[in-house]
């Protein structure tokens, strides 16, 4: 059999169902589903596809912050950590 030739996986009605629901959530296909599905497993899968919606619901809810705020952001804080002050002034 060539390296390359694809295996054949059989899921019980329960999998199916499963990979099914996983993909409707994740807004995929089930074949590209199951290939995280085989290299992650479904509980990760699942995790990863809850907090990925959670995280979306979020950013709806509460708005996004643009790049160079969130960068300036972080240098206050990394600043502050160090107990410096910011030497650049804000745009």
């Amino acid at each position: 059999m060539p390296s390359h030739a694809m295996k054949l996986f059989a899921l019980n009605l329960s999998q199916q169902r499963r990979l099914e629901r996983l993909a409707h959530d994740a807004g995929r296909s089930a074949a590209d589903a199951f290939r995280f599905v085989l290299r992650d497993g479904f509980e990760f899968c699942e995790w990863e596809a809850r907090e990925s919606r959670a995280a979306d619901e979020d950013t709806r809810r509460r708005g996004a912050v643009p790049d160079d705020e969130a960068k300036r952001r972080a240098r206050q804080v990394i600043d502050a950590a160090h107990g410096r002050r910011s030497t650049r002034k804000a745009a």
